[in-house]
């Protein structure tokens, strides 16, 4: 049995042989985005759920999974073109250290990438494998069109909210453990347990996030603390308050998210964080993350394989809902 330490070190090798590309104009900004680091949950997550079938773990399954964690970043680096964003994990972003141009192609690099590794699996596996991918990547761009059409929506409701971070997010952590489970040979229930386990910790990763971009230090965060409120985009946190908030504060907190006030935006931060320690909305995403959390926690225990095998992938699930970064 594999740790998930022990996983994450075998997909960091695996990540270097994608870092030689040829063209250094084009291949440069990959492999920074590539090596900057990162938690390399998603493609940790798939040789876990692997792991849980099969006791070796060969490049077979390795490629793949590393080709979730190649379309990850490329999905980073066209996020903070469109949000912004001059820092990536305490790094400048792709288009502040070069252009945006540059960006847009070295991401559309590691998109096909991401395909080209993935299509190294199995070939009686490909076509479920890549079936699978596809639907998820297309999920995760539509989730991105929700996420940026609600920055200037006033009114998005809870429902709206989850369904567009099960898209942009917990689609593609669903994804890397229904591969992984794929590629382990797993029995197709456990795969489907798999799948859920693996969207509902994706929504309690991405309601995490919400939390952390609004109370965590940028240090911590690798990027700047706040961006979420700077740019109007409608988090958990927001989508409580603006529902919870009444009368003038209410006022004021529309008024704040519609731009209606020209304040610098560190007070902006300021003021719409007061709102939301006063609702106390931060409580609120802390007990949802804890629902979901139950759901991973039943559909683990439901995997048919020995609880042993399983002790791995609790302790690092147990990790991500710890987490400060």
């Amino acid at each position: 049995m594999y740790s998930s330490e022990d996983l994450k070190d075998v997909v960091e090798k695996s990540l270097k042989s994608v870092q030689n590309g040829g063209f250094s104009d084009l291949y440069a900004p990959v492999i920074y985005s590539l090596s900057i680091g990162g938690k390399r949950i998603r493609p940790v997550l798939a040789l876990l759920s692997c792991n849980l079938f099969i006791d070796k773990i060969i490049d077979k399954h390795v490629l793949p999974a590393v080709g979730l964690e190649v379309f990850h970043c490329f999905t980073l680096v066209h996020d903070d073109i469109m949000d912004k964003a001059d820092m990536r994990r305490n790094q400048p972003s792709i288009h502040k250290k070069w252009n945006v141009n540059t960006a847009i192609l070295s991401g559309d690099t590691m998109c096909i990438e991401a395909y080209r590794l993935l299509c190294q699996a199995e070939i009686p596996k490909i076509h479920e494998i890549l079936n699978w991918f596809s639907k998820a990547a297309l999920n995760v761009c539509e989730g991105q069109q929700y996420d940026m059409n609600y920055e200037t929506k006033t009114t998005v409701t809870e429902e709206d909210y989850l369904s567009m971070i099960g898209m942009k997010t917990a689609s593609l952590i669903s994804v890397s453990t229904r591969i992984g489970a794929i590629i382990g040979e797993a029995p197709s229930a456990d795969v489907e347990r798999l799948a859920r386990l693996g969207q509902n910790l994706g929504m309690a990763f991405q309601i995490q996030d919400d939390i952390m971009d609004t109370y965590s230090e940028s240090k911590k965060i690798g990027k700047d603390t706040g961006l979420d409120i700077a740019n109007n985009k409608k988090t958990y946190l927001l989508i409580s308050a603006i529902r919870l908030a009444k009368g003038e504060k209410k006022k004021e907190l529309l008024s704040l998210m519609n731009n209606k006030e020209e304040i610098p935006v560190m007070e902006k931060y300021s003021r719409v964080k007061a709102i939301y320690d006063e609702l106390k909305v931060k409580e609120l995403a802390e007990n949802k993350i804890k629902s979901y959390y139950a759901v991973v926690e039943d559909e683990l225990k439901a995997i048919n394989v020995k609880s042993e095998r399983k002790e791995y992938f609790k302790q690092y699930v147990d990790s991500l809902f710890a987490r400060q970064k």
